[in-house]
């Protein structure tokens, strides 16, 4: 895949500057204070994925096959020569390093996340989609033992609204845009003692399944 001719036209006319500061500093940020990588994403207008493949199975919501990713551990001067390369890029995080991703409906995840701050569950970030789904960052190995932990507690034949999101996958990072939907925010934005080391699946879970299996 590739940029179109006229999207890199029009990246690169209006976005330099952004790529090069703010999106380059975010970057940075991602990168050299929690050790997360990422990876430049496609971006979507008016349905249309600037990867150029008109048939994009997922518009605005890949990573960009031709642009390599931004090591954990990056500096500011080395996100911002990676980003100059992709002005306009969205931020991707791939899943299944660092983290695992339980991921929910919004509301479902809202009222979660209210119910296990009371609880004092411990939590790692959680960002909030324009598309209506909540992102529970969790420690690797979610997805792999989703089924296993679910038949545990009971909620196997429970018909919930929830995956896990693990190797192979990448979520979008604030407060990059979505599909051309929106940006993604954060409802609990990293913090260092987090970042680096989220909390296991099995303490959110039970909480989660509960939720959803009654919104």
């Amino acid at each position: 895949m590739g940029f179109t001719i006229g999207g890199i036209r029009e990246m690169r006319s209006g976005t330099r500057r952004r790529g090069r500061g703010a999106g380059a500093t975010a970057v940075a940020e991602y990168t050299g204070l929690w050790g997360w990588a990422v990876a430049p994403g496609a971006r979507a207008a008016a349905g249309a994925c600037s990867c150029g493949d008109s048939a994009c199975a997922a518009p605005g919501a890949h990573p960009l096959d031709f642009a390599p990713e931004v090591p954990p551990g990056a500096t500011l001067t080395m996100a911002t020569e990676a980003w100059a390369e992709v002005p306009g890029a969205s931020m991707m995080l791939p899943a299944g390093r660092t983290f695992d991703v339980l991921d929910v409906a919004e509301a479902a995840g809202r009222r979660a996340l209210v119910r296990m701050e009371r609880m004092g569950v411990p939590l790692g970030p959680v960002a909030v989609t324009p598309a209506g789904r909540t992102q529970f960052f969790v420690a690797p190995g979610a997805a792999a033992g989703l089924p296993a932990l679910l038949y545990r507690m009971g909620w196997d034949d429970a018909d919930l609204d929830l995956r896990a999101l693990g190797p192979g996958a990448y979520v979008t990072a604030p407060p990059s845009d979505r599909g051309g939907l929106g940006p993604v925010r954060w409802l609990r934005p990293p913090a260092p003692d987090t970042a680096a080391a989220p909390p296991q699946a099995r303490l959110l879970l039970g909480t989660l399944a509960y939720i959803c299996h009654r919104w």
